[in-house]
Protein backbone atom coordinates (compact mmCIF):
# COMPACT_ATOMS: atom_id res chain seq x y z
CA UNK A 1 0.00 0.00 0.00
CA UNK A 2 2.76 2.24 1.00
CA UNK A 3 4.65 1.97 -2.94
CA UNK A 4 0.87 2.52 -4.18
CA UNK A 5 1.02 5.36 -2.72
CA UNK A 6 4.39 6.75 -3.57
CA UNK A 7 3.87 5.87 -7.15
CA UNK A 8 0.17 7.86 -7.04
CA UNK A 9 1.87 11.07 -6.07
CA UNK A 10 5.41 10.62 -7.64
CA UNK A 11 5.71 11.27 -11.12
CA UNK A 12 7.72 8.31 -12.24
CA UNK A 13 10.87 8.03 -14.28
CA UNK A 14 10.70 7.36 -18.08
CA UNK A 15 12.12 4.09 -17.36
CA UNK A 16 8.97 3.33 -15.12
CA UNK A 17 6.62 4.89 -17.36
CA UNK A 18 4.23 2.84 -19.12
CA UNK A 19 4.92 2.72 -22.82
CA UNK A 20 1.64 3.98 -24.41
CA UNK A 21 0.79 3.70 -28.06
CA UNK A 22 1.82 5.43 -31.25
CA UNK A 23 -1.88 6.33 -32.22
CA UNK A 24 -3.88 9.07 -31.15
CA UNK A 25 -6.94 8.49 -29.25
CA UNK A 26 -10.40 8.57 -31.28
CA UNK A 27 -12.29 11.88 -30.72
CA UNK A 28 -15.68 13.80 -31.38
CA UNK A 29 -15.09 16.91 -33.78
CA UNK A 30 -17.26 18.80 -32.09
CA UNK A 31 -17.64 20.90 -29.24
CA UNK A 32 -20.54 19.18 -27.08
CA UNK A 33 -22.12 22.55 -26.09
CA UNK A 34 -20.95 25.29 -28.74
CA UNK A 35 -20.57 22.61 -31.52
CA UNK A 36 -17.08 24.42 -32.56
CA UNK A 37 -13.94 22.28 -32.97
CA UNK A 38 -12.04 20.93 -30.35
CA UNK A 39 -9.47 19.86 -32.81
CA UNK A 40 -7.52 22.40 -35.00
CA UNK A 41 -6.78 24.06 -37.33
CA UNK A 42 -9.08 27.00 -35.35
CA UNK A 43 -9.73 30.40 -36.50
CA UNK A 44 -6.21 32.16 -37.20
CA UNK A 45 -7.05 35.19 -34.02
CA UNK A 46 -7.61 32.76 -31.35
CA UNK A 47 -5.02 32.19 -28.49
CA UNK A 48 -4.26 28.78 -26.79
CA UNK A 49 -4.32 27.92 -23.05
CA UNK A 50 -3.65 25.19 -20.97
CA UNK A 51 -4.60 24.54 -17.32
CA UNK A 52 -4.27 21.39 -14.73
CA UNK A 53 -6.52 22.10 -11.93
CA UNK A 54 -7.81 18.83 -10.35
CA UNK A 55 -10.63 16.07 -11.80
CA UNK A 56 -10.76 17.92 -15.67
CA UNK A 57 -14.50 17.68 -15.95
CA UNK A 58 -15.05 20.59 -13.64
CA UNK A 59 -12.43 22.63 -14.25
CA UNK A 60 -13.56 22.56 -18.28
CA UNK A 61 -16.74 23.69 -17.35
CA UNK A 62 -15.52 26.66 -15.72
CA UNK A 63 -13.66 27.67 -18.97
CA UNK A 64 -16.86 27.11 -21.48
CA UNK A 65 -19.06 29.03 -19.73
CA UNK A 66 -16.34 31.93 -20.31
CA UNK A 67 -17.31 34.47 -23.11
CA UNK A 68 -14.50 34.47 -25.66
CA UNK A 69 -13.72 31.36 -25.36
CA UNK A 70 -14.03 29.89 -28.58
CA UNK A 71 -14.18 26.21 -27.37
CA UNK A 72 -12.14 23.75 -24.94
CA UNK A 73 -10.88 20.32 -24.93
CA UNK A 74 -9.98 17.97 -21.92
CA UNK A 75 -6.93 15.76 -22.40
CA UNK A 76 -3.34 14.55 -20.62
CA UNK A 77 -0.04 16.32 -20.35
CA UNK A 78 3.65 16.23 -18.75
CA UNK A 79 3.66 13.02 -18.85
CA UNK A 80 6.35 10.51 -20.76
CA UNK A 81 3.53 8.16 -21.86
CA UNK A 82 2.66 8.71 -25.47
CA UNK A 83 -1.32 8.83 -25.82
CA UNK A 84 -2.48 7.33 -22.90
CA UNK A 85 -5.82 6.11 -21.79
CA UNK A 86 -7.97 7.26 -18.49
CA UNK A 87 -6.81 4.03 -17.26
CA UNK A 88 -3.56 4.26 -17.67
CA UNK A 89 -3.33 7.55 -16.42
CA UNK A 90 -5.02 6.48 -13.30
CA UNK A 91 -2.41 4.36 -12.32
CA UNK A 92 -0.26 7.03 -11.62
CA UNK A 93 2.38 5.11 -14.16
CA UNK A 94 2.13 7.95 -17.18
CA UNK A 95 3.03 11.06 -15.17
CA UNK A 96 0.24 12.85 -17.06
CA UNK A 97 -1.92 15.96 -15.56
CA UNK A 98 -5.28 15.65 -16.37
CA UNK A 99 -5.95 19.19 -18.28
CA UNK A 100 -8.10 21.99 -19.94
CA UNK A 101 -7.12 23.03 -23.34
CA UNK A 102 -8.65 26.58 -24.01
CA UNK A 103 -8.96 28.28 -27.23
CA UNK A 104 -10.41 31.98 -26.74
CA UNK A 105 -10.57 34.85 -28.29
CA UNK A 106 -7.78 37.31 -26.44
CA UNK A 107 -10.34 40.27 -28.42
CA UNK A 108 -12.73 38.98 -25.96
CA UNK A 109 -11.48 37.29 -22.78
CA UNK A 110 -7.61 38.45 -22.23
CA UNK A 111 -5.23 35.27 -20.82
CA UNK A 112 -5.14 37.39 -17.53
CA UNK A 113 -8.75 37.07 -17.35
CA UNK A 114 -7.93 33.22 -17.71
CA UNK A 115 -5.50 32.97 -14.95
CA UNK A 116 -8.08 34.10 -12.46
CA UNK A 117 -10.43 31.87 -13.06
CA UNK A 118 -7.68 29.42 -12.73
CA UNK A 119 -6.85 30.61 -9.59
CA UNK A 120 -10.02 31.26 -8.37
CA UNK A 121 -11.63 27.59 -9.11
CA UNK A 122 -9.21 25.18 -7.08
CA UNK A 123 -6.56 24.99 -4.38
CA UNK A 124 -3.14 25.49 -5.83
CA UNK A 125 -1.47 24.87 -2.34
CA UNK A 126 -2.49 20.74 -2.32
CA UNK A 127 0.47 19.46 -4.25
CA UNK A 128 -0.51 16.02 -6.14
CA UNK A 129 -4.06 16.30 -5.13
CA UNK A 130 -7.27 18.29 -5.22
CA UNK A 131 -9.67 17.88 -2.52
CA UNK A 132 -10.38 14.07 -2.15
CA UNK A 133 -8.41 13.52 -5.69
CA UNK A 134 -5.28 11.91 -5.07
CA UNK A 135 -2.19 11.40 -7.70
CA UNK A 136 0.02 13.29 -9.86
CA UNK A 137 -2.77 13.52 -12.31
CA UNK A 138 -4.47 16.42 -10.52
CA UNK A 139 -2.01 18.46 -9.60
CA UNK A 140 -2.04 22.28 -10.13
CA UNK A 141 -0.73 23.18 -13.45
CA UNK A 142 -0.02 26.18 -15.83
CA UNK A 143 1.59 25.39 -19.22
CA UNK A 144 2.69 28.12 -21.40
CA UNK A 145 2.58 29.11 -24.84
CA UNK A 146 4.67 32.12 -25.22
CA UNK A 147 6.55 34.13 -22.82
CA UNK A 148 4.33 36.66 -22.22
CA UNK A 149 2.02 33.74 -20.85
CA UNK A 150 4.48 32.99 -18.94
CA UNK A 151 5.25 36.68 -17.46
CA UNK A 152 1.85 36.72 -16.44
CA UNK A 153 1.49 33.34 -14.97
CA UNK A 154 4.42 33.66 -12.63
CA UNK A 155 3.34 37.29 -11.46
CA UNK A 156 -0.47 35.83 -11.09
CA UNK A 157 1.16 33.19 -9.25
CA UNK A 158 3.35 35.92 -7.14
CA UNK A 159 0.34 37.89 -5.86
CA UNK A 160 -1.71 34.93 -5.27
CA UNK A 161 0.52 33.65 -3.33
CA UNK A 162 0.68 36.79 -1.39
CA UNK A 163 -3.18 36.81 -1.28
CA UNK A 164 -3.45 33.34 0.28
CA UNK A 165 -0.52 33.71 3.02
CA UNK A 166 -3.01 36.39 4.26
CA UNK A 167 -5.12 34.35 4.68
CA UNK A 168 -3.13 31.17 6.19
CA UNK A 169 -2.68 29.01 3.66
CA UNK A 170 0.66 27.24 2.77
CA UNK A 171 2.86 27.85 -0.37
CA UNK A 172 1.34 27.42 -3.49
CA UNK A 173 2.67 23.92 -5.95
CA UNK A 174 1.63 25.06 -8.78
CA UNK A 175 3.83 23.99 -11.76
CA UNK A 176 4.44 26.61 -14.97
CA UNK A 177 6.03 24.95 -17.44
CA UNK A 178 6.13 25.12 -21.08
CA UNK A 179 3.43 23.65 -22.58
CA UNK A 180 3.93 19.46 -22.87
CA UNK A 181 2.35 17.65 -26.17
CA UNK A 182 -1.58 17.79 -25.52
CA UNK A 183 -3.07 14.26 -25.80
CA UNK A 184 -7.09 14.41 -26.23
CA UNK A 185 -8.47 12.48 -23.56
CA UNK A 186 -11.28 9.81 -24.42
CA UNK A 187 -15.17 11.04 -26.05
CA UNK A 188 -16.60 10.42 -23.12
CA UNK A 189 -14.79 12.77 -20.73
CA UNK A 190 -15.19 15.48 -23.31
CA UNK A 191 -17.81 18.32 -21.69
CA UNK A 192 -18.55 15.63 -19.36
CA UNK A 193 -20.93 17.74 -17.12
CA UNK A 194 -22.83 18.91 -20.11
CA UNK A 195 -23.38 15.92 -20.71
CA UNK A 196 -24.08 14.64 -17.36
CA UNK A 197 -25.53 17.61 -15.08
CA UNK A 198 -25.40 15.62 -12.36
CA UNK A 199 -22.39 13.80 -12.73
CA UNK A 200 -18.97 14.24 -10.02
CA UNK A 201 -17.15 17.55 -9.43
CA UNK A 202 -14.49 17.96 -7.11
CA UNK A 203 -13.68 21.52 -7.84
CA UNK A 204 -13.28 23.47 -5.15
CA UNK A 205 -11.38 27.16 -4.39
CA UNK A 206 -10.17 29.00 -1.34
CA UNK A 207 -12.33 31.71 -1.74
CA UNK A 208 -9.27 34.16 -2.28
CA UNK A 209 -9.88 36.61 -4.96
CA UNK A 210 -6.90 37.16 -7.23
CA UNK A 211 -5.93 41.40 -7.01
CA UNK A 212 -5.83 42.86 -10.44
CA UNK A 213 -2.16 42.87 -12.06
CA UNK A 214 -0.30 46.43 -12.60
CA UNK A 215 -0.52 48.27 -15.86
CA UNK A 216 2.98 47.11 -17.01
CA UNK A 217 2.00 43.07 -16.93
CA UNK A 218 -1.72 43.82 -18.19
CA UNK A 219 0.32 45.68 -21.33
CA UNK A 220 -0.92 49.30 -20.35
CA UNK A 221 1.60 51.91 -19.96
Amino acid sequence: MMWRRKKLTEVPDPSDALPGRPDSMPVADNHFVNDNPIKPPFPENMQQAMFGMGCFWGAERRFWEREGVYTTAVGYAGGQTPNPTYDEVCTGLTGHNEVVLVIFDPGVVSYLDLLKIFWESHDPTQGMRQGNDVGTQYRSGIYVFSGAQRQAAEDSRARFQQALAARGYPAITTEVIEAPTFFYAETYHQQYLAKNPAGYCGLGGTGVCLAESPPEIRGER
